[in-house]
């Protein structure tokens, strides 16, 4: 009898160990999560079955009474309709906004056309006019890199031809960068749920939406059909200081058209498709399983980087009312 009571006294002193996902979901093999229970049974170990976290997309309903305004926001709706005009009377005028003058180009390739600086450049294509020795070669006048002037030319004539030039060493952009995001509509508002990890704090919900439609002269394949899958897409950002401010900087983005692009999707392979342009948004509400919710304690910091690198400062959402 006393052996039986020291037994039962070990026995429930011993920690519960769990055997997690028998779904298959998690590294541990079903079988061998089952065999290791069956084991641990049989030497009278308690054995805690538990089931795999489940994807929270969307937080519990909200009635239209608890939708609030973004604290200090007099707006909750930007869209956009039309593709933003040209700025700059020729692609020459706009390259050499942004250059200075080489006399004597060093003895090192051009990095777009790869042929020697103090040569010709080697684009052949149409749409660059000659150009004197004296202009052949110029240096960006921020970052200090050198090209030959008909290569920036035909660079720039390949792009979204809004007045802007990006290196592309460095990635400096000169003047304003614009997308090609079609047409759409971006809601934003706060709900009263909290973001985990976010406790302290209510949740602002942005909702995307973009219909299909029919490509213009700045995307891959003009006069023909895009699609626009997955739409209208909700995000979510903490109801903080710091959302609020990458809310603005959010805005600025969408009304230059860089939230969104048309291309080919990295997911489904699809192309001719409405895409998300390098600006990660969190489409999970409650839980992170597919690295794309709550809690991650870098993603606002992340979120300003990558809007850093298309352009956008948080000077300009010093102006964004």
């Amino acid at each position: 009898m006393m052996m039986m009571i020291m037994m039962m006294s070990f026995i429930t002193n011993v920690p519960t160990v769990p055997v997690k996902n028998l779904n298959g979901s998690s590294p541990v093999h079903p079988a061998l999560a089952g065999i290791t229970g069956i084991l641990m049974s049989a030497a009278a170990l308690p054995v805690c079955l538990t089931r795999p976290p489940k994807l929270v997309l969307h937080p519990p309903p909200v009635s239209k009474s608890d939708i609030k305004p973004v604290p200090g926001f007099g707006h909750c709706c930007r869209k956009t309709t039309k593709k933003q005009a040209r700025k700059g009377k020729t692609p020459e005028e706009v390259v050499k906004k942004y250059l200075q003058k080489v006399k004597s180009p060093p003895e090192e390739d051009c990095t777009i056309c790869m042929e020697p600086l103090v040569g010709p450049s080697g684009y052949k294509g149409p749409g660059v006019g000659p150009v004197s020795r004296a202009e052949s070669v110029g240096r960006l006048a921020q970052c200090g890199h050198q090209y030959h002037f008909q290569c920036l030319v035909a660079m720039y004539n390949n792009g979204n031809k809004d007045g802007s030039l990006q290196c592309p060493t460095c990635k400096t952009i000169y003047g304003v960068k614009t997308g090609n995001q079609p047409a759409g509509k971006m809601e934003y508002h706060v709900i009263p749920h909290s973001l985990p990890g976010h406790p302290d704090c209510k949740t602002i919900r942005i909702i995307y939406n973009i219909p299909p439609g029919i490509q213009g002269p700045e995307h891959p394949n003009p006069g023909k059909p895009y699609t626009a899958r997955g739409f209208p897409r909700h995000c979510y950002l903490p109801d903080s200081e710091k959302g609020r401010k990458v809310l603005r900087l959010l805005l600025v983005a969408w009304d230059r058209r860089l939230i969104f692009s048309v291309g080919t999707s990295s997911t489904t392979g699809e192309s001719d498709t409405v895409i998300w342009n390098e600006v990660h948004h969190k489409t999970e509400f409650g839980s992170n399983l597919t690295g794309h919710g709550f809690p991650d304690p870098g993603h606002l910091d992340n979120v300003l980087e990558e809007l850093r690198a298309q352009g956008i400062t948080e000077d300009d959402g010093l102006t964004e009312k």
